[in-house]
């Protein structure tokens, strides 16, 4: 098969500082400094399917919480001729505000989580401050709807969910963290991947210098999502994505043409298409 076009659309920011990113930041002996922190959802799609991953926090919640918003989820996904009210697959990474905010604008769709990620948001610890904190209650309502509803397809330890597209669980950050290996085509023409970390690797210097987040559900688990995406990305022609990284808009320069001004340099076209075929992609 040809490979995925992947999409990485950067929808909010904050500025943070170390201190309030990484566990225990004291240990490490060093000057507290700024870090800048992006928010963003992703697109995977081919001639023949769609996939969204993640559908980012909703704006009440985004002001509430002091998150700028530099782009509503629903209007990018318009810009980019995806109605969300069309989408067939919605993969949640994993049950966080940020990652679950817009959830009822996908009404038609299958949404794709760990088991054990729905489990643990829907049973008894879930409300515990120091994990309810990263959630929006009426936002784990409409996840419990609908698994009542039927609409779940919940991932064991891996799931191909498409051609070239896999899913695996890793935890770590929260109980079903996953992340997703995505087909594409190489530079050189040849095979290639994206590794969508998602959160499983907020910022590249997790991995770097070995620094988990500071919202983490089980540290070993962490410690070995880091090993995983270690080993995953290893290969050349394959690519490690980030899920809250400002780098990733310089790691990844592609960009498609004719979008709308406000969302220029927000639609980054991580790999997937040449430059030829991104001038042919439709905008409406």
């Amino acid at each position: 098969m040809s490979g995925y076009e992947v999409l990485a659309v950067r929808y909010g920011t904050r500025l943070a500082r170390k201190a309030e990113n990484y566990l225990n930041f004291h240990v490490y002996g060093e000057p507290d400094e700024d870090l800048p922190m992006d928010y963003f959802f992703w697109v995977v799609r081919d001639g023949e399917r769609t996939i969204v991953v993640d559908c980012g926090f909703s704006a009440e919640a985004g002001r509430r919480r002091g998150r700028t918003q530099l782009a509503d989820p629903g209007d990018a996904l318009m810009a980019l001729g995806i109605d969300p009210g069309s989408v067939s697959q919605l993969v949640v990474t994993h049950a966080h505000y940020d990652h679950i905010g817009n959830l009822e604008r996908f009404p038609a769709a299958e949404i794709v989580i760990a088991r054990r990620e729905y489990e643990f948001w829907t049973g008894p610890y879930a409300a515990r401050p120091q994990f309810a904190h990263s959630t929006e209650a009426i936002e784990l309502d409409r996840l419990a709807a609908a698994g009542e509803q039927g609409r779940l397809r919940l991932v064991e330890k891996t799931l191909d969910l498409a051609p070239g597209f896999e899913l695996v669980v890793v935890g770590g950050h929260t109980p079903g963290q996953l992340v997703a290996q995505v087909a594409v085509d190489g530079e050189d023409g040849g095979p290639g991947a994206v590794i969508l970390a998602a959160d499983a690797l907020h910022f590249y210097e997790e991995l770097e210098r070995d620094r988990p987040f500071f919202v983490v559900a089980d540290l070993v688990d962490m410690y070995r999502g880091f090993d995983l995406l270690r080993e995953m990305s290893a290969d050349p022609g394959r690519l490690l994505l980030a899920g809250h990284d400002a780098a990733v808009p310089d790691r990844f320069p592609g960009r498609l043409p004719d979008m709308p001004g406000d969302l220029t340099d927000l639609v980054v076209r991580v790999a997937g298409r040449t430059r030829t075929q991104a001038e042919e992609v439709v905008v409406s």
